[in-house]
């Protein structure tokens, strides 16, 4: 039987994201997810998890600045405190939401910057970011994303994903599937 996530970052836009959380359960999910959380402290957030009988299943790490257009810090060089500093407060949340999962946005390739140069920064902070999540007890999870939306994205086919997971070797690092992002690529 399949089961569905309510992604509250699209769903219930009626709503302030607080309250979303009873619109989803009142729709009968059991499962929520979302793209960001970091607006609201944490406790906030396992609260409404708590009253609506919600598991969070899946959020993303920090992007970098998603008002000048970054999606992801993960490919890019010179990055990598910033990356770190961000992912620890993805750790620290999803501990406090019982989250397993924490996708890893790899980012947008910046011009003039070797493709092989963003692979290994990208592959660099993964490997550091899913050691760090299996001592946590969570899993990695890295999305290819289609370019139409996302411009310049780094990680765009399954293939290639599935590569790098296969390469890093890490048990906790995995693809995730998004349908939508699959039939654009």
């Amino acid at each position: 039987m399949p089961r569905f996530a309510a992604n509250l970052s699209l769903l219930y836009p009626e709503h302030d994201f607080l309250q979303r959380f009873a619109a989803a359960a009142a729709d009968g999910f059991s499962a929520v997810e979302f793209l960001f959380p970091y607006a609201y402290p944490a406790g906030l957030v396992a609260q409404q998890l708590r009253d609506h009988a919600l598991q969070q299943v899946l959020f993303n790490a920090p992007p970098g600045d998603w008002d000048a257009g970054e999606r992801g810090m993960a490919c890019l060089p010179g990055r990598a405190d910033d990356f770190q500093r961000g992912f620890a407060s993805a750790l620290e949340y999803a501990q406090v939401l019982d989250c397993p999962r924490i996708h890893v946005m790899a980012g947008i390739a910046p011009a003039g910057v070797e493709r092989a140069r963003l692979l290994a920064c990208y592959e660099a902070n993964l490997a550091w970011a899913a050691e760090q999540a299996r001592s946590a007890g969570r899993t990695v999870l890295i999305e290819p994303i289609n370019t139409r939306d996302f411009p310049g994205y780094l990680l765009n086919h399954q293939a290639e994903a599935h590569a790098i997971v296969e390469r890093l070797g890490a048990p906790n690092l995995q693809v995730q599937m998004d349908l939508y992002h699959c039939q654009i690529m």
